[in-house]
């Protein structure tokens, strides 16, 4: 492989604090708009979109529709993030951002049920694909971005800025929903009050979109397009060369994602359904105050992992959500608003996003960079469908079927359980160069596409 041009120390710093930014705001308004969404999708859509079924069947319909974003992030993943490792990471993140951007603006300008019929919910589906397309093609794309710019020595915080990003976005969709919900009528809100986050949602696009403009590059990848050794087929290359890592990538993926959408999605629900309408402010509360304290805890455990490892890190948070995940749901069990903040507090900010904010650099670092974006992309998308798009369904329909939380806590235990054996079965990458990070497999793979293209010759 060529080795990217040096920079000097000063130019260096500049470069990467100004993608680590584009890369931060970029994961907010993405993570903003589908999460929105999922917020939506258990306090409004049920009355807007499914008025003619019961409450729990409702529930449940508005739960799915919030799980098919999910079975399309893979696509998302495949395709962008196969253009990623193709033709630059700078130019899907721009694609990304647009896609999401405009399926959530119009998702705040569809009619409801009561308007257009059965093609209210229709078209509720199909932007919600959208959407599902455009997030799997965002953090993959954008933690690789950060993680090729940064120090090696301080990889684990510069990359971890996109996972603040992501708490920030989740924090602001929770807190305009809850400012939204404050200042108006039950009945305003149902009616056209729920519209007013998602059509926000196009002033903080526009504003994402002129920084990601003015990102140039990253060094590594011009290296391999200047030498025309990127891979012919990014998705392939991530199966055939680096298996075991992306095995463990998925594993590791459990304990975050599976619990993330109980936490922040279903728990708004349950909250409301079990312990009466007065709770649902105190619960959005209790996920705004968590994305806030995310934007300091992220970047500090992955500053964390720049020191001591990340694997350490990484299986300390996922024992830790194993360890919360019943008594979580006995503080919400409280119907204090108290207890309910400090509940959101520890599942979130101290839990799933510790893991979280180890990942956006130890998976860009399980990967060669003719690979790197297909592999974090596919490892995190391929588990959003199984995992956390079913995950407030699955909660809601046990919770019913059961009468009990027990169900949902045993299966967050579960999902602990599995990531913290798959990080703990993998390496350690902790300051490598992301240049020379798999020099066998990449000279390996250089050679075969070198072999193929002499016999395309001859």
């Amino acid at each position: 492989m060529v080795a990217a041009k040096p920079q000097g120390p000063t130019s260096a710093v500049a470069s990467v604090r100004k993608v680590a930014l584009a890369g931060f705001l970029g994961s907010v308004i993405e993570w903003y708009d589908f999460t929105l969404y999922g917020v939506a999708a258990a306090l409004v859509f049920k009355a807007t979109f499914f008025p003619s079924l019961d409450p729990l069947n409702g529930t449940l319909a508005a739960f799915a529709t919030f799980g098919l974003g999910f079975f399309a992030r893979p696509l998302g993943g495949i395709l962008l993030g196969n253009r990623a490792d193709k033709i630059g990471r700078t130019k899907v993140l721009v694609a990304s951002l647009v896609l999401m951007g405009v399926a959530t603006v119009l998702i705040g300008a569809l009619p409801s049920y009561q308007s257009i019929g059965v093609a209210a919910p229709v078209l509720l589906v199909a932007l919600r694909l959208l959407q599902g397309v455009g997030a799997g093609g965002e953090l993959g794309p954008a933690a690789t971005m950060v993680a090729e710019y940064a120090p090696d020595d301080k990889r684990g915080f510069y990359a971890s800025l996109v996972g603040s990003g992501v708490a920030l976005g989740v924090g602001l969709a929770a807190g305009t929903f809850a400012l939204v919900g404050r200042v108006m009528s039950d009945a305003a809100f149902l009616d056209w009050g729920w519209r007013i986050p998602f059509l926000l949602s196009a002033v903080m696009v526009a504003v994402a979109l002129y920084i990601r403009l003015r990102i140039g590059e990253t060094p590594v990848f011009e290296a391999i397009t200047k030498t025309n050794t990127a891979a012919a087929a990014p998705a392939v290359e991530v199966f055939r060369t680096y298996r075991k890592n992306f095995l463990v990538a998925v594993g590791g993926r459990f304990a975050e994602v599976g619990p993330t959408y109980v936490f922040n999605t279903f728990a708004l629900s349950y909250v409301a359904a079990n312990l009466g309408s007065a709770t649902r402010s105190a619960a959005l509360t209790g996920v705004t105050i968590a994305g806030a304290l995310g934007i300091i805890t992220i970047p500090a455990f992955g500053a964390l992992s720049d020191r001591v490892g990340r694997r350490p890190v990484f299986i300390a948070g996922s024992v830790f959500v194993g360890l919360i995940a019943f008594p979580f749901f006995w503080l919400l069990n409280t119907g204090s608003a108290a207890a309910i903040w400090f509940a959101f507090i520890l599942a979130i900010p101290l839990g799933v996003y510790v893991m979280f904010a180890v990942q956006c650099s130890y998976y860009p670092e399980l990967f060669g960079t003719r690979a790197r974006a297909s592999g974090m992309s596919l490892a995190r998308e391929l588990t959003a469908p199984l995992i956390a798009g079913t995950s407030p369904f699955v909660a809601a329909a046990l919770v019913a079927w059961t009468g009990s939380y027990w169900p949902v806590a045993g299966t967050i235990v579960l999902y602990a359980a599995i990531s913290a054996i798959s990080v703990y079965l993998g390496d350690e990458t902790r300051g490598q160069n992301l240049a020379l990070a798999w020099p066998e497999e990449e000279r390996r793979l250089t050679e075969a596409a070198n072999r193929g293209g002499a016999a395309a010759r001859l």
